[in-house]
């Protein structure tokens, strides 16, 4: 399942970007798998400097208060992000992400990119994800973000002009397979739409027996 939802408040959007005029980028090969580096031509932000350090929370609180990005992910480790950079010229070739990050290792279960600059002030630079449909491109409003499995091969497509900054994490799901995260994920939704129309009924109930009984089933703790 591929989820684009609003993630920044305006005002959260706002301090990012601004603490973002100020900050030093490195070479993003710094971060890449060994394959990755070969496609790997963008810049971003240390993990070590003090802008890091500030603004990780703000988008790290804004995906723990958002309710779809919860229902749909079922997220138990979220990886701090990155912040990266690109300019005209710069582009992230075909790659998948590394099944295992960090220390202790986590699993990738779900990539996160946030759009942090207007689609309207850069040209190219879309997130281009292929499916079983073929490629699908996205290019997001600032303060937005997708999120996909971690297993699809994608790219960002070479900048021409302008500058695309982003918010870069990638989650380990309670629920290791996406096709099970998006039965849980309809079931819940229906849950919803089913309380908000007719009440708790006994049709209600028996939705939300079996949404939970597929957790149990289904969680990985």
């Amino acid at each position: 399942m591929i989820l684009c939802i609003d993630v920044l408040t305006a005002d959260e959007l706002a301090q990012i970007t601004a603490k973002l005029k100020d900050a030093e980028f490195v070479d993003g090969k710094l971060t890449a798998g060994w394959h990755a580096k070969q496609v790997k031509n963008n810049t971003q932000i240390s993990v070590n400097s003090v802008i890091t350090q500030e603004l990780r929370p703000i988008v790290h609180q804004a995906l723990q208060r958002n309710q779809l990005f919860q229902a749909a992910v079922h997220p138990k480790v979220i990886r701090p992000v990155l912040f990266s950079c690109y300019e005209p010229g710069m582009y992230y070739g075909y790659h998948v992400d590394n099944a295992l990050m960090g220390t202790p290792s986590m699993r990738s279960d779900v990539s996160l990119t946030l759009f942090l600059s207007s689609p309207d002030t850069y040209e190219g630079g879309e997130l281009v994800i292929e499916t079983s449909l073929g490629e699908q491109a996205f290019k997001l409003a600032a303060g937005s973000a997708i999120a996909y499995p971690s297993s699809t091969l994608h790219r960002v497509e070479p900048v021409k002009s302008g500058i695309r900054l982003a918010a870069i994490s990638w989650i380990q799901s309670f629920i290791r397979d996406p096709g099970d995260r998006e039965i849980l994920f309809d079931l819940n939704t229906i849950k919803q739409v089913m309380f908000e129309k007719y009440g708790k009924t006994p049709e209600f109930d028996l939705i939300c027996k079996s949404h939970a009984n597929l957790l149990r089933k289904w969680v990985e703790v």
